[in-house]
């Protein structure tokens, strides 16, 4: 049967990518960050997951003001990095799991979650960032990868509880599956950023704090912070940290925090990482 055995949330922050591709990454500006996620591949070589479930916003790459699914499942065999305006980045194509993303499938409509099925689908910076920073530039991903996007750009986005509810129906789906597969789940996006009109750069470091924190020990509580809430304290982009939810709930009720790194800023945003495994 198949396991998720652990949970990243990792900021997707573009510039991370433009660093990594670019080879400034240990410049003075950059390494500071990277640097905090050292541990973080030396973790991840150790875990070696079968399968990635990685949980990410589509930024008007895939979808457009013309179709906005909620939550769009990718089933495809492969997902090809997206031209967002200055060509592809030049990271491998991430490879799918379709015959585990059409039992997910299954059990999430049967579960009463109504999500959008993505036979074909390019993937940006959302999904590719994340992965650089836990593996680097290999010339392929090491496992497949679920993805799943949550649009978290245009009004309204899901609600922090129904994610949470989402992540433990995702659980449910996978740890279903017969084929013995070790997962782990990323939940990616955020921290608190503005991109736009008078609040453009803010940053909220305790807040952020705060956040971690009721995510790690108390999950019931922190997936009911309110939209407003996420607009007033983290910004209009912050709304992106409901993704960790569907992590977190993926996850059991007590876990283990590996490891917890915060850094101010990368271009605009605040990173943020935690790396959960279940107790």
């Amino acid at each position: 049967m198949a396991k998720i055995t652990s949970g990243v949330a990792c900021s997707h922050a573009p510039a991370l990518g433009v660093a990594s591709d670019s080879g400034i990454s240990n410049d003075d500006y950059y390494a500071p960050i990277f640097k905090g996620f050292e541990y973080s591949k030396e973790w991840i070589a150790k875990e070696k997951p079968d399968l990635i479930f990685l949980v990410y916003n589509d930024h008007c790459t895939a979808f457009d003001a013309s179709m906005i699914p909620t939550f769009a499942l990718g089933c495809a065999h492969e997902y090809p990095p997206a031209d967002e305006g200055w060509g592809p980045r030049p990271v491998p194509v991430v490879k799918g799991h379709r015959k585990l993303s059409a039992h997910i499938a299954q059990s999430l409509i049967l579960d009463k979650f109504d999500i959008t099925i993505m036979n074909e689908m390019e993937v940006d910076h959302g999904l590719t960032v994340p992965l650089t920073m836990m593996f680097g530039r290999p010339e392929e991903w090491p496992c497949p990868v679920v993805p799943l996007a949550v649009n978290v750009v245009q009004y309204p986005a899901p609600l922090g509880a129904r994610c949470f509810a989402l992540g433990k129906a995702i659980r449910k789906a996978i740890e279903s599956y017969p084929e013995a597969l070790k997962v782990c789940a990323f939940g990616t996006g955020g921290m608190s950023h503005q991109l736009q009109h008078q609040r453009a750069g803010l940053i909220n470091s305790e807040w952020d704090a705060r956040f971690m924190d009721l995510l790690i020990n108390d999950p019931e509580q922190g997936c009911r912070i309110s939209h407003v809430e996420y607009l007033r304290e983290a910004g209009s982009e912050g709304i992106e940290l409901v993704m960790w939810y569907v992590m977190r709930g993926t996850l059991n009720e007590d876990v283990n925090e590996v490891h917890r790194f915060y850094h101010v800023p990368a271009s605009n945003t605040a990173v943020g990482h935690l790396i959960l495994e279940n107790r």
